[in-house]
């Protein structure tokens, strides 16, 4: 394992696009039912935007219309995307079984950084994505950013000449 972190690599924008224009199935991990939870938020805005949402929460049944799976192992479909809502400590358990399923990428939301997750999946044959929200990504790169602002590919709170 190396002695630097460099959680960059799994930031790459050219990765980011082409996960994001390949996919049509993503397993999220760690949807909630709570419609004021991100991960509600984020599994709701890309069904709507035309990707299909497959839950994975051992404590609900359905949510967002769509059976609920204990775990990735559980899933009974291909998957392109899994997803996570989980704490960087589930990572490598989750980056094996998404591996042992055969799915394409793996996408760690906001603050889910756990580097033997990302090598597991890397070893696996899978792209990683760490430290991005999707749906923020999907906003920027598919050209959505219109509805917080201009598409200017830059997320920030600055405002231009403001200080």
């Amino acid at each position: 394992m190396s002695t630097t972190f460099e959680l960059s690599r799994y930031q790459d924008p050219s990765i980011v696009q082409r996960v994001l224009h390949n996919a049509k199935t993503v397993a999220v991990v760690g949807l909630s039912a709570n419609e004021l939870r991100a991960s509600y938020f984020v599994g709701f805005y890309l069904k709507r935007h035309g990707y299909r949402v497959i839950p994975v929460n051992p404590k609900e049944t359905e949510i967002l219309g769509e059976p609920s799976y204990p775990s990735i192992a559980d899933v009974p479909e291909p998957i392109d995307i899994v997803n996570v809502f989980r704490a960087p400590a589930a990572l490598p358990q989750i980056a094996e079984q998404a591996v042992a399923a055969k799915a394409g990428n793996l996408w760690c939301q906001f603050t889910v950084i756990n580097e033997e997750g990302g090598r597991i999946a890397e070893e696996g044959g899978m792209s990683v994505i760490m430290d991005r929200c999707i749906k923020v990504e999907h906003a920027r790169y598919v050209g959505r950013m219109h509805w917080l602002g201009f598409n200017t590919h830059r997320i920030t709170s600055v405002r231009g000449g403001i200080q």
